[in-house]
């Protein structure tokens, strides 16, 4: 399956910006430990993608604020579907995701890819590669 981000997808990249407020790398942190396994696979990987890409110092300042966007929104505690509802909701949180993975893909570098799937089997130990080869095409 192949993703088209910005025809499903009703959030647009200035929008992402005003949840910046949200985010802080201990919120993050403390809500991959409690969600990961609920929020998915695809969720975790896309969210450490953009975590080791905010990290780097090759990332504009601009581009930056859209990752701190779109984790923040991921933090935020009430979102435009409620991450407790099976199934649905984290795709809200996803789509934010996808949305800055695809304004920021140039900055995904093998690097970046290897530190999110060794970070990716702390919560999901024997995940198929397959399964999240389709975030970045």
């Amino acid at each position: 399956m192949d993703f088209d981000f910005l025809t499903i997808n009703p959030m647009k990249e200035n929008q992402l910006a005003k949840y910046q407020k949200y985010y802080s790398e201990a919120g993050l942190t403390d809500k991959l430990k409690r969600f990961a396994k609920k929020a998915g696979l695809k969720t975790v990987y896309a969210t450490l993608l953009l975590y080791y890409v905010l990290l780097s110092k090759q990332v504009s300042v601009k581009e930056k604020t859209l990752i701190i966007g779109a984790l923040g929104y991921l933090i935020l505690p009430l979102d435009l579907i409620p991450d407790a509802i099976p199934l649905a909701g984290f795709a809200d949180d996803f789509t934010a995701l996808l949305t800055a993975i695809h304004s920021i893909r140039v900055h995904i570098t093998p690097e970046v890819e290897q530190q999110a799937r060794l970070k990716l089997q702390t919560w999901f130990p024997s995940f198929d590669e397959k399964e999240i080869e389709e975030i970045l095409k």
